[in-house]
């Protein structure tokens, strides 16, 4: 007799059976037990969390006979009646599964909805189970789609998807959909202990803890790996064995490779690397036990008093935690979390591992010793208020030494607080002086209990309008005999939009070296801007202003360009309006009695209005 894997010999046949869906069993068993019947099922969820075996279920729920042939819909399926064991063998006439992923076009769809239209032989309901339904093609989709929405009352349709972003919503709408869980690694340990309980088949609580992590969240999964395990461990399953099967880290290498980061190890830390590598321990499966260790870690270190379930090393993870800061297993774990995606691009994995972990040691600060809190920068009112100052003796006003108004100097900005009325002599205050000419600023007295912190400010730098000319024009302007021109016509193109693009590069960027009746010779200093296709536009634009023209161009030092013209006009405007900024009383005042100083490239020339055109019809004197 053939062996029957442990994936298919415990399928659930009912509802009861079912391990993690609790939110879908229940919404089904009350759904059949109201006679509330949808027409359409949709089942999402990842591979082996019981997508089809819900729909072969749900099938026997609606075909059920019962016993003695006179059942009717039911929530638990009796499993004797000749359609729950024809539905359980794939034999039953009325029960269809279409599997979408070789049969995805419309032609296959055709088929089988015109099984639609005959009643059922032998059940109660025609059940049609689309599996991978996402891999239809659209003509497929578009042709069920009538049929899914109005089905006949004896037609029940249950898709079941991995990928539920791919179904058109034309389809999501039709049907009432139930996403399908991961289960969580408890679960399927306990499932697995009553199945080898079953079979007899003796088990380690370790190493059922290690097969659960290795599922994810796949019971189907699960089941083959046990199958595995069982195999390459003679009938026995020990942490040893599975853990050599599937490649896993030895706890005690990541518990020694995080004492080791926490002391700042590096030699450590490399020869445990080495070890892994020589026992051909997996890489990606030493930073996944990293992450475990250091999510505990990180647990305790928030909250000391919890207790960490399913973990045999709580007392060496509590150590850890203790001797590592919180900052740094924050850090050390988001390394080691984006770290797996690094060691596919490394050419070997265990190098990328070393450099993971290397790099916490690179962020580590040179000193273990604890570092002390920064002190508090400011007071605000709220907190002076809290906490009762001690009478101090107001200090005679000792004026700061002269500094000039334009020295460079960089001048402090001094808190005032203003007081309250509330507050009595006794409260920290500062008082004002008599403005000095000699003073930058005003000057006050403070008592020593309230500390006062210097900020400093932004000062204008010496020649504004130079530093500016400098960045927007590297090299002079030397006026020629065609320059006045050429840059007259470039602004009648550009000004009529006639140029665009590299073709007014072009016309910007060239000077016009010499002219006569039917050639312009220009000249430019990259060969880039040297283009047939720009120079050919130009010579067009050219021409529709009137210059019936050849255009040459060659390459070579510049001088006078339309856009070093236009440099200059904007170097000009900027600097007679800082001339007129600063010339303003108004700011003078306040750069000699207060030491204002100009934030650099606030001061921006007013762009002039152009003259509104006049009306057709009339004249301008």
């Amino acid at each position: 007799m053939s062996y029957l894997v442990l994936a298919r010999k415990y399928r659930p046949k009912n509802f009861t059976e079912m391990v993690g869906q609790a939110h879908v069993v229940q919404a089904l068993t009350n759904a059949l037990t109201q006679q509330r019947l949808h027409h359409a099922y949709l089942f999402t969820g990842t591979r082996g969390v019981g997508k089809t075996t819900v729909s072969r279920i749900l099938a026997k729920s609606l075909n059920c006979q019962g016993p003695d042939g006179t059942g009717g819909i039911t929530a638990s399926p009796c499993g004797i009646c000749s359609a729950c064991t024809d539905i359980d063998s794939g034999r039953f006439v009325d029960y269809t599964e279409l599997d979408a992923a070789s049969n995805r076009g419309v032609d296959e769809v055709q088929s089988l909805l015109e099984q639609a239209v005959y009643k059922p032989v032998q059940g109660r309901f025609k059940v049609f189970m689309i599996d991978e339904v996402h891999m239809l093609t659209n003509t497929a989709f578009n042709a069920m789609l009538k049929t899914l929405e109005e089905p006949p009352e004896y037609l029940k349709f249950v898709l079941a998807t991995t990928d539920p972003q791919k179904v058109p919503v034309t389809v999501l709408s039709r049907c009432l959909q139930f996403n399908l869980r991961p289960m969580a690694p408890e679960t399927i340990a306990e499932h697995l202990q009553l199945v080898l309980n079953t079979e007899g088949v003796a088990a380690d609580t370790p190493a059922l803890r290690l097969i659960s992590r290795a599922a994810r969240g796949s019971m189907r999964d699960a089941l083959s790996l046990t199958d595995q395990a069982i195999a390459f461990g003679s009938g026995q399953l020990q942490e040893a064995t599975v853990r050599q099967m599937l490649g896993s880290v030895d706890r005690s290498h990541v518990l020694r490779l995080v004492q080791a980061l926490a002391a700042g190890d590096g030699k450590t830390v490399v020869e445990t690397v080495e070890t892994l590598r020589v026992n051909g321990l997996s890489a990606a499966s030493t930073l996944e036990e990293m992450c475990t260790v250091l999510q505990r870690m990180a647990v305790l270190q928030a909250v000391p008093d919890v207790a960490l379930a399913d973990d045999e090393e709580a007392a060496q993870t509590a150590t850890l935690a203790s001797q590592m800061p919180a900052d740094e297993t924050q850090l050390l774990y988001s390394l080691c979390l984006h770290g797996r995606a690094e060691l596919g691009l490394a050419p070997d994995d265990y190098a990328a591992l070393t450099m993971v972990l290397l790099r916490l040691l690179a962020f580590k600060p040179a000193s273990a010793a604890p570092r002390a809190l920064p002190p508090a920068e400011k007071k605000t009112l709220a907190k002076a208020e809290t906490v009762a100052p001690t009478p101090q003796p107001l200090v005679d006003p000792v004026p700061p030494p002269s500094v000039p108004a334009h020295s460079g100097r960089v001048i402090p900005v001094i808190e005032q607080t203003p007081p309250r009325p509330d507050e009595t002599s006794e409260s920290p205050a500062l008082v004002a002086a008599p403005p000095s000419s000699s003073v930058a600023g005003p000057v006050f007295s403070q008592i020593p209990a309230s500390p006062v912190f210097g900020v400093p400010v932004r000062e204008q730098t010496e020649g504004l309008s130079d530093a500016a000319s400098a960045a927007r024009a590297p090299h002079a302007l030397q006026p020629t005999d065609e320059g006045d021109f050429w840059h007259a016509t470039v602004q009648q193109l550009v000004a009529a939009e006639a140029i665009a693009a590299m073709v007014r590069e072009l016309a910007l960027q060239s000077q016009l070296m010499a002219r006569d009746t039917g050639h312009w010779m220009l000249r430019v200093d990259r060969a880039s801007l040297n283009q047939a296709a720009s120079r050919e536009r130009l010579q067009t634009a050219l021409a529709a202003i009137g210059h019936t023209v050849t255009l040459g161009v060659e390459v070579g030092t510049i001088t006078d360009t339309p856009a070093r013209r236009n440099a200059h006009a904007a170097d000009e405007r900027q600097k007679a309006a800082e001339a007129i900024f600063l010339g303003d009383p108004f700011v003078q005042k306040m750069m000699q009695d207060f030491g204002a100083k100009i934030v650099p490239g606030s001061i921006k020339p007013i762009k002039q209005p152009e003259p509104p055109e006049p009306l057709r019809g009339t004249t301008h004197v």
